[in-house]
């Protein structure tokens, strides 16, 4: 007799136990599907009960699609609605706490911002007439719609194709009031469905009443005035309880396009507008022909202001920075002595404008940018757009462009960084990155060559060869930070030719560091905060950080030995200055949508661009084309009669110490690093033509005693220093 516990039967007793798992499991399968089939049997017994045929087939159809389309809709809607309602987190009424006055670094009053909560007029102290005149011109539904006015929308859309161009806007003042207190004014799709969604999230949180009033308390009148409240001190010199209907009416007319209409400028369009806002309120039925006659018949006056200049887009900017170091203060009524320069500003707006107006038709570019900065920090220009009136959006510190060729400075400081000196030896040849193949901009390799001359010339495949084996995406984004680029850098392959979206603001920043001698640039607007009885709140040098060392000697020595190359014998020569080295890098982006020139001399670092709002390509616009000409341009103007600076590690020849032709040094103004500011007697004859372009829009600066602002009220605060 056989053992079964032996050894031989073993492998019989396995495949017993495996043939009974096998059949076990057969017999469970088969048993769930046969189960599974008599359910879906039933199931669809009891369904068929409710089949439908004929209409009403087609009506369930109908609704199913529906409610499929809906819910996918929905889930969109959500995701669009996301970022929108993002941008109601904090404290978005806080501009109601602050009321500033701002002086330029001499001590004259240059502007105005925010407006105390308290001091706003209540929407049932304003006159009627007042209040009709807006809501006839700007909603007449106002109190009908939602945020949205979907038959205004409607009307205005039938009336712009019947006219073939845009005749009438169908934005709410509610929708306009969410663009101001949220968004900018760049003309993009994803700001509208901004818009709207806040616009709904107005209606939900406010009263009408609290919407028309912010609304009337926030919108851009011109003459850098904030709301109809200081617009009507500004134009008639009184409080807008005051003013007449005619007065109502060219207020209300200014809402549209206050650069356009403002009296002060333009008196006689301003008339005609006005003339139009009377109209709306017969056609509105708010007002009868009889009511308006004397109105017309007699239109409103306006104080004479001259031809009063306000650097606006350096004001909001500024005023956003006085939220941020004041806002822990319990005073909010403050005069902020800033960085700006009146006459720079001046140029700056001139070199623009010019610029523009020369060649904007050739290149197609509507719109451009410039920021200034003194060795030292100041801000002395900024201009973030050809109109302020016509657009707040400042492009020198909100508009996203690619930097394009005047990214590569960070790349090559990195990699001065990390060993390579201008003599180093680099290869220009084909190269491919993760299916990625760049070329040159003239489609040819050169093969070897070294460090200055791949910059100078702007090679293409070099900072990507240094990117991918030598440094590293995430090092280079490093480097860029710490010069003072804010906006996140993307680390992507293809960022060392500058595809990662930039500011003006953040390329005069960090350009700086190169004539700071490797220093943080200490980038800054504001010098003084002071409350109205004279106490100082805040003192840059006073509370200001150190400044930091973000770039070694050795490598800004040898940076700086490049960039005063480029305008010498390479892509910049247009920027190129007569008499005073410069240094600096072009820069253009793909389909020729971006074009920059970014430089720098001992004294001073501009960062210039130019493009449009809507993302269209120039015609071939370069960066050594308009904006190198609109660089050279400023800057001649900037140095006439100041002391040159050497650039670090290039020494300056005793005899080019000046420039200009006759220098006087007060001994009351010194500048941001303690040294005497200089002022011309005579200027160079390349600055005749700005000059003479100039004369006229700045004439004379506001005195620090116009309006409220009292010279008794400043003198403990300024009279001891000057910026």
């Amino acid at each position: 007799m056989q053992d079964p516990f032996s050894q031989e039967n073993r492998p019989r007793r396995r495949r017993k136990l495996l043939l009974r798992i096998d059949s076990w499991i057969d017999s469970t399968m088969w048993s769930a599907s046969s189960g599974l089939g008599e359910r879906w049997e039933e199931a669809n017994i009891f369904f068929r009960r409710f089949r439908v045929r004929g209409f009403k087939k087609a009506v369930f159809e109908i609704l199913g699609e529906t409610m499929t389309l809906g819910t996918a809709g929905a889930v969109l809607l959500l995701a669009l609605a996301i970022p929108a309602f993002d941008e109601t987190y904090g404290d978005w009424k806080e501009q109601d706490d602050f009321a500033v006055t701002f002086l330029d670094r001499y001590g004259n009053e240059v502007g105005h911002r925010g407006i105390i909560h308290e001091d706003a007029v209540p929407m049932d102290e304003l006159p009627d007439h007042m209040i009709k005149s807006v809501l006839a011109t700007e909603d007449r539904r106002f109190f009908d719609h939602f945020g949205i006015d979907l038959f205004g929308l409607t009307r205005a859309m039938t009336e712009n194709v019947r006219a073939n161009s845009v005749v009438q806007g169908g934005s709410t003042i509610t929708q306009q009031l969410a663009k101001n207190l949220f968004l900018t004014n760049e003309r993009t799709i994803e700001r509208k469905i901004k818009e709207a969604f806040l616009a709904l999230w107005l209606e939900a949180n406010l009263s009408k009443n609290e919407i028309l009033r912010l609304y009337l308390d926030r919108a851009y009148m011109g003459g850098g005035t904030f709301g109809i409240a200081a617009a009507s001190q500004f134009y008639f010199g009184k409080d807008v309880t005051d003013v007449t209907l005619a007065e109502s009416a060219m207020l209300a007319g200014l809402f549209k396009a206050p650069a356009r209409y403002a009296p002060h400028i333009n008196l006689p369009a301003a008339r005609a507008r006005a003339s139009e806002v009377l109209t709306n309120l017969v056609q509105g039925q708010l007002m009868t022909e009889g009511q308006v006659i004397g109105a017309r018949r007699n239109p409103a006056n306006v104080v004479d202001r001259g031809d009063i200049e306000t650097p606006d887009y350096f004001l909001d900017w500024a005023f956003e920075q006085v939220k941020e170091i004041a806002g822990r203060q319990a005073q909010h009524s403050l005069i902020v002595r800033t960085t700006i320069d009146t006459g720079l500003q001046a140029a700056a707006e001139e070199a623009l404008e010019s610029g523009l107006r020369q060649y904007g038709k050739r290149y197609k570019v509507k719109q451009g940018a410039i920021v200034l900065i003194e060795n030292g920090g100041a801000v002395r220009a900024m201009v973030g757009g050809r109109d302020y009136g016509d657009s707040q959006f400042n492009r020198a510190t909100k508009a996203l462009r690619q930097p394009g060729s005047s990214f590569k400075p960070y790349v090559y400081a990195t990699a001065m960084e990390n060993g390579f000196t201008p003599e180093t030896m680099v290869r220009d040849a084909p190269i491919s990155w993760r299916g990625w193949s760049p070329r040159n901009y003239g489609r040819g390799y050169s093969g070897r060559m070294d460090m200055t001359r791949a910059l100078v010339k702007s090679v293409n495949t070099i900072p990507v060869r240094l990117a991918r084996d030598h440094l590293g995406t995430e090092s280079i984004a490093d480097t860029a930070k710490r010069m003072g680029v804010e906006t996140p850098i993307r680390t992507d392959k293809t960022m060392a030719l500058g595809t990662s979206e930039v500011t003006a603001l953040d390329q005069a920043t960090a350009y700086a560091v190169f004539p700071a001698g490797g220093l943080s640039s200490n980038r800054h607007g504001i010098t003084q905060i002071m409350n109205y009885a004279g106490d100082i709140l805040y003192d840059h040098h006073r509370d200001a950080p150190e400044r930091e060392r973000v770039l070694s000697e050795q490598a800004i020595v040898s940076m700086n030995t490049i960039l005063t190359q480029i305008p010498e014998w390479g892509t910049g020569r247009r920027a190129k200055l007569e008499g005073i080295k410069t240094g600096g890098k072009t820069g253009t982006t793909q389909a020729y949508r971006d074009g920059w020139f970014v430089g720098f001399t001992g004294n001073f670092t501009a960062a210039v661009w130019f493009g449009n709002d809507d993302y269209t390509s120039s015609a071939r616009m370069t960066g050594g084309s308009l904006p190198a000409m609109t660089f050279k341009q400023l800057m001649t103007f900037a140095h006439q009669g100041v002391e040159l600076r050497s650039i670090p590690g290039l020494e300056l020849p005793e005899e080019e110490q000046t420039a200009g032709d006759t220098l006087v040094a007060s001994s009351e103004l010194v500048d941001d690093t303690g040294a005497p500011i200089i002022r011309p007697r005579v200027l160079s004859k390349d600055a005749t033509t700005l000059l003479r372009s100039l004369a006229q829009r700045f004439s004379s600066a506001p005195s620090i005693q116009s309006g409220k602002l009292k010279s008794a009220q400043l003198a403990p605060a300024v009279a001891d220093k000057s910026y």
